[in-house]
């Protein structure tokens, strides 16, 4: 028997309980034993909660009871968990969490602290499905050459109704709100803060890579409008929030914000709040992985999946799937370093000799416009949509720098990259 303790028994925690308890035969069959919820801890005892299981709000209940074989830590946050988890292992118990933010800060010491004991992490990235699994041991014999990942479904959400519907964004992200998809504050989805945890977890399993999330480039959606849609849906594109990590040399790119994605790739084909991850390997190619990135059950699923490996073998499973560094001179490329194509969306003075003074700024830094839109002037203002040749990141940004100075630009430009 596998006894287990539960820390964070909010919406997954709950349907972890609820599934062990209702699924418990073909668990049991499944793992070769049977695995039981012994205690689950709360922060609030008085609130009223519908589960089966023993509550306390102590986490030492759970910490320090020689019975519980396996803590599963689905708490939220970053130092609270490391503290309860750094406790866990040190006690001698396996550990199942779901805490990306948690892996995007402390991934590598838990690794060492873990030594020989089971840490899973499945559920910590796209929710349901099994990425983590796919990278760890389907794809092992591959060098991974690209990871590109919709993986935060409230951004993917409010995209998703932009385009199919011509919504506003704000009005879009209320609608999520109220449906619960949304935080009251969604700064952490919206601003791809949610994204890069996830690709970082899973850039440390393809290339053993050591990055925090300061390291990497975030950008949000908070900026896009149906401007930025009509010039997509022009030139046929869709507009997603990547996360991408792509291996060039001895360098791996590592970076999140919104894209303007071909409407024929299969990752511009995942909708609404459901992820999906590419994945491409020297050897396979390209996998697709798609499924429901959040949610109770969905979430919980990968939970007891983790648990049930646990169950069955009871081993040593390193916790990032590879010691590192995983290849030798592997590094974390510069924000500045990748090379695109890029849109832009500046708001300009209707007069004679605009788009010549914008294309001289751009030009003089090495970039080239290769298409271009032009919206209807209101109140004496155009709004101009442009799309560039490839060029480096480092002269685009210059670019945005001289146009910024420009005094016919009404306002802070906006800039998507393109991935073709």
């Amino acid at each position: 028997m596998i006894r287990v303790g539960i820390i964070g028994v909010g919406t997954v925690g709950k349907s972890v309980a609820d599934i062990l308890k209702a699924n418990r035969d073909v668990i049991a069959a499944r793992a070769g034993k049977e695995i039981v919820v012994k205690k689950g801890v709360v922060r609030n005892l008085s609130k009223k909660r519908d589960v089966s299981i023993p509550l306390t709000d102590n986490p030492d209940e759970v910490l320090d009871d020689p019975e519980i074989d396996l803590v599963v830590e689905l708490m939220g946050g970053v130092d609270e968990p490391y503290a309860v988890v750094k406790k866990a292992l040190q006690n001698g118990k396996a550990v199942v969490t779901a805490n990306k933010a948690l892996l995007a800060y402390h991934r590598y010491e838990l690794e060492q602290l873990a030594g020989d004991l089971p840490f899973e992490y499945e559920a910590s990235v796209a929710g349901g499905i099994p990425i983590i699994k796919a990278l760890r041991e389907g794809l092992s014999a591959n060098h991974i050459e690209r990871i590109e990942g919709i993986i935060n479904g409230t951004a993917n959400y409010i995209l998703t109704k932009m385009m199919q519907e011509g919504a506003d964004f704000d009005a879009v992200l209320k609608e999520a709100q109220e449906l619960g998809y949304a935080e009251a504050d969604p700064t952490f989805d919206i601003g791809g803060f949610d994204a890069a945890h996830k690709l970082l977890i899973l850039a440390s399993i393809a290339y053993g890579i050591d990055a925090k999330p300061e390291d990497i480039l975030i950008e949000g959606i908070e900026k896009i409008t149906q401007d930025d849609i009509a010039f997509a849906k022009e030139f046929g594109y869709t507009v997603k929030l990547l996360g991408i990590a792509k291996k060039s040399g001895e360098e791996v790119e590592l970076r999140v914000h919104p894209t303007l994605v071909p409407r024929d790739r299969m990752i511009a084909k995942v909708d609404g709040v459901m992820n999906g991850v590419s994945v491409v390997g020297d050897k396979v190619g390209e996998t697709m992985y798609y499924g429901p990135g959040a949610g109770g059950d969905a979430t919980a699923s990968a939970v007891i999946s983790d648990i049930i490996a646990i169950a069955r073998g009871g081993k040593s499973s390193p916790m990032l799937g590879f010691k590192r560094p995983l290849e030798e001179g592997l590094r974390l490329a510069r924000k500045d370093a990748m090379s695109a194509h890029y849109y832009l969306r500046l708001k300009v003075d209707d007069k004679p000799g605009v788009l010549a003074a914008v294309a001289d700024r751009m030009g003089k830094e090495g970039v080239s416009i290769e298409t271009m839109l032009q919206r209807p002037v209101r109140n004496e203002a155009a709004t101009l949509l442009l799309a560039t040749h490839a060029c480096r990141e480092s002269a685009m940004q210059r670019a945005l720098e001289g146009l910024r100075n420009l005094e016919a630009v009404r306002e802070e430009p906006v800039m998507i990259r393109i991935e073709r």
